[in-house]
């Protein structure tokens, strides 16, 4: 019933690791409710973005809930960079932007970007024309640099609140600039450690209808406590909270959508609300 458009993994397994984790990985999901999903990748060289991309297309031609691939870099600020490998990222210079297009060969639903990197305004109309839905995401930007993102076709912005400045009284940030744009939607990651509930009940009254919930889960979901990989980083996960080994960074979740829903509606989220916005309105937002 659910579509999930944000997330790394589930059941022990990473998306893109190999076709039969992949499939795992999903049926994790699935064993919550998730019936559609989109395959996140992190930030790795482009050679292996590659391989994980072809690993996620054999994937979907044996099972058609998974909807393509959402690039959650490389094109972020390494200040905001979270989980993702530095040596990694990358700048969208046009000749990059077209060889990840190429590499994904028309499943590639999503990308995050940080619009303030050099190039970032031109390759998000490149991606848009391309098909691609662009999410502001991982940056450093204030709401004038997010503003021209959005003008140029950025129309999400990825785990609202987190990678990113926050709302203050003289800089609204990404959130307020989304908030303040009809034409935005905003993923939220309803886990309760990494957005306050009552701020999510907050997001949804503040941007109705355009509020988005996904998982941002890595392997862990689903799955036992210990340490696990998101990408080429060890993660620490205990008492269901995942974080790169050695520090308090957060790195992904151990979040189902069932869940999602559930600390929706504890925090007051109407369920006709909670459930639109973990099934018709992601499958709207990248066109499913």
């Amino acid at each position: 019933m659910f579509t999930d458009i944000h997330g790394h993994g589930g059941g022990g397994h990473a998306y893109g690791d190999s076709v039969e984790a992949t499939l795992v990985a999903f049926e994790a999901h699935r064993s919550h409710g998730t019936s559609r999903a989109v395959c996140s990748l992190v930030s790795q060289p482009l050679d292996v973005t590659a391989r994980a991309i072809a690993v996620v297309r054999d994937a979907m031609a044996l099972e058609p809930g998974l909807l393509g691939v959402h690039l959650e870099g490389p094109f972020l600020a390494p200040e905001r960079k979270g989980a993702h490998a530095p040596h990694a990222l990358a700048t969208p210079t046009p000749d990059l932007v077209d060889a990840l297009l190429e590499a994904g060969d028309g499943i590639v639903r999503q990308i995050t970007m940080a619009p303030e990197l050099p190039h970032a305004l031109d390759a998000i109309e490149r991606f848009v024309e391309a098909g691609v839905v662009v999410a502001v995401g991982h940056t450093q930007c204030d709401a004038a640099t997010a503003r021209a993102a959005f003008d140029r076709g950025a129309t999400l912005v990825t785990h609202a609140f987190n990678a990113m400045h926050g709302i203050s009284g003289r800089a609204p940030g990404v959130v307020g600039a989304a908030i303040d744009d009809e034409r935005v939607t905003l993923e939220v990651i309803a886990d309760g450690m990494h957005v306050n509930p009552a701020l999510i009940a907050m997001l949804f009254r503040a941007a109705p209808g355009r509020v988005v919930l996904v998982t941002d889960a890595m392997a862990a979901a689903a799955s036992a406590p210990g340490r696990y990989m998101l990408g080429e980083l060890e993660v620490d996960v205990a008492d269901g909270r995942a974080v790169l080994a050695g520090t308090d960074t957060l790195a992904g979740s151990t979040l189902t959508m069932d869940r999602a829903v559930e600390v929706c509606l504890l925090a007051g989220v109407a369920e006709a609300e909670a459930m639109a916005a973990a099934t018709t309105i992601p499958a709207a937002v990248i066109g499913a």
